[in-house]
This record gives structure tokens, sequence and C-alpha cells, in this order.
């Protein structure tokens, strides 16, 4: 598979999703560098069961068919309706998945660096509309009406360095914060700040920078101690390349790729966390209450700051906010070498769907589309 960066490739699977969608469609063609050319199971196969039955036959039609490997947890009204590991977490060696796997997030990560800055912001340490020169050396000329908001918004105009030409040539090199920011700190930026919407891993690598600046702790003790601690969220944390993780493949069908390899220092605050299912849910169900912050804060999270071209698709703080399946939702995904992810939050209707698979050409929002069919079912 050409690699075209570490998250893009999940979101626009998504946004081509949310379209078809609209038109009447509940799953999208595949295609050879994104998802798999194996058929999804039609609903209309399944037996009129109990919604926990259906959802897992569907997900074993997929195993089956090498189409998903990883762990689901469906969950409604504060109830589990199916936590269950499918496929391998380690083929080589024979080792399933199960719902306390730990998977890379990729992009799910930046919803905690959102948190973060707010929770420092409820804290009175900075203000999301303060200029992030303010706390950045030297910083570009280029960057002076930049604000922590355009950050978090997918507004600042700073180009995404995984989308760069030259990515994968120093995308295996350990590399700090600073070095990191380096690397796309001379760019131009791709338009003036707050006229546009562009997704940009750049802005949550500099948001990990301010939470560090702002905290005196490191970006990673600082979740600890202000999200995963509080939430008893003990399978979570930041990736240090660890080997506790399921393995990470690409390839479809039959083929088993290993990927490229990528030091999890690069990804920092926009793709640098791992979890499982389980704790994601503890994080889901954390969000319905003020034990982070006050409701308030977390209503700016979930606010649609800007407006996609797609279905009217918003991005709020670390989330898409909008219509999904016709029901409200929050949601996120995430594409890291080897890993696919997805959070959706249907908030009004108290549904959760959590998908990781360790297998990063898995169409992972055609199967929670395919999941949320049974659970909306009437």
């Amino acid at each position: 598979m050409c690699y075209k960066s570490m998250f893009y490739v999940h979101l626009r699977v998504l946004l081509i999703s949310l379209m078809l969608a609209a038109c009447g469609r509940s799953s999208i063609p595949a295609t050879p560098e994104s998802v798999s050319t194996e058929s999804a199971p039609p609903l209309s196969t399944l037996p009129p069961r109990d919604p926990a039955s259906r959802i897992d036959k569907i997900l074993t039609l997929h195993m089956e068919r090498e189409t998903f490997t990883g762990a689901v947890l469906v969950a409604r009204n504060g109830e589990i309706l199916l936590s269950q590991g499918y496929g391998w977490a380690d083929r080589d060696n024979h080792i399933a998945n199960t719902p306390q796997t730990r998977y890379r997030l990729g992009s799910i990560t930046k919803q905690f660096t959102a948190m973060a800055i707010l929770i420092l912001q409820t804290q009175g340490k900075l203000n999301v509309q303060e200029p992030i020169c303010t706390y950045i050396t030297e910083c570009p000329d280029s960057w002076q009406d930049i604000t922590i908001h355009h950050l978090l918004s997918h507004t600042s105009g700073i180009p995404d360095l995984t989308e760069f030409p030259d990515f994968d040539t120093f995308k295996a090199s350990p590399s700090t914060p600073e070095q990191t920011i380096a690397l796309f700190k001379d760019r131009a930026l791709d338009f003036e700040p707050g006229k546009r919407w562009s997704y940009s891993n750049s802005g949550y690598i500099l948001l990990g920078y301010i939470i560090e600046k702002v905290s005196g702790q490191s970006y990673e003790m600082f979740l600890q101690k202000n999200i995963f601690n509080p939430l008893q969220m003990t399978n979570t944390g930041y990736d240090h390349n660890d080997s506790s993780l399921a393995t990470g493949y690409t390839g479809i069908d039959s083929h088993w790729e290993t990927p490229e390899y990528i030091d999890m220092t690069l990804p920092y605050a926009a793709g640098g966390l791992y979890s499982t299912v389980e704790d994601l849910y503890r994080w889901d169900q954390g969000l319905y209450t003020e034990q982070l912050m006050p409701q308030k804060s977390l209503d700016v999270m979930f606010t649609p700051y800007a407006k996609m071209t797609m279905n009217g698709l918003g991005y709020g703080y670390g989330w898409f906010v909008g219509k999904m399946n016709n029901h409200q939702a929050v949601s996120h995904g995430g594409g890291i070498d080897g890993f696919i992810t997805e959070i959706r939050r249907y908030i009004d209707d108290k549904v959760t769907i959590i998908i990781l698979s360790n297998r990063q050409t898995t169409n992972v929002p055609q199967i929670a589309d395919q999941i949320a069919s049974v659970v909306f079912e009437k």
C-alpha cells in the first residue's frame, strides 16, 4: 500500500461513507488503497435476533472473510451490548484479540489532547483565544495571528507534516517535540488563519508542546494525572513503541503484511496514544459527567466551529460533529501504521460504538455503519 499519511486515509474513507449514506447507501465501495475488496456481509441475511447476536454475526462474518480483526464494544443507555475481540492480535504467535487488547489509537488521540487544553483553560492557565506565539519560542511571523482555537479546530493553515513528500524519510527516527515542530516551522501557511478548514496533525503536535509548556509536565504525565487516572483507564497511555500492544498489519484479503516502522515520538499529541475498547468506554461514560471539567467546557469541545463541505459535518475540538446514520453524533477515527480505529458517540441516543482494528486496511467506517443500523433498527 502506498503510504499517504498516518491519519488522512481514515478521514477520507469516513467522508466517502457519509456522502454515500446521504444517497441512501449503507456501505462504501472498496478501493485497493484503503479498504478490502471483499464485500460486506448483507444485513438482510441475518436472523431477527437480539442486537448483540446480530452484531456478533456481522463481525464474525467479517473475521471469517478476513475483512476485520480487532475488538469492538457497543453500548446503549449505559449498558454494554457487546464487548468482544475478533481474529488475531498476533498471527504468528496465535494470540487472540480480546476487549483487553491494546491498540494504537492514531487520531483518536486528538480528543484527549483537546481535553487537556480545556482542562488547562478551566484551571485558568491559558485561554484558547490566545495567540500560540505566547508559548512558542522563536515563533514565525506567519504564526502571529494563529490562536490555540485555530489549532484545535484545524483552521490554522499550518501544513500537515504527514503529507510532506519526504515524510517517509523521517518517520522512523526518534524526535523531540521541538525537533518535530522544526520540520514544519518554516513552511508557508496553506491559508490565512481562520479562513478555511484543513486537517493538520502539525497543529495538534503544537498543542502537545503548549500543554507541556503551560503545565510544566510532560504531555504523557499530564494526561495520566488529569484524565487516565481519574477515569481509571489503566490500559491507556503513551506508546513508547510498546511490544505489549497488538501487532499491526496492512494488506488485503488473505495477504497480511507488516507496515513500515514509525517511531511513536513523531505522532506525539496528534496520534501517539494506545488504549482498549473497555478503557475508551470509560472515557465515553466520563464525558457524560463533570468528573473532568464542567459541562460548559464539554459543550465547547462538541461545538462545530468549522463546517466542512460534505453533508454539513463540522469539527469541534478533537471531534467531528454532525449527523451519522440520521442521528446526531460526535465521532473521530484514527489511522496509523497497521491500525485503524473509530469511536462514535450518539449522545442524544446514549449509544456508543468503539472499533479498534489491528489491520490498517479494514473498512472500519463501513462496519460502524452496519452496527449502527442494527442498534437503531425499529
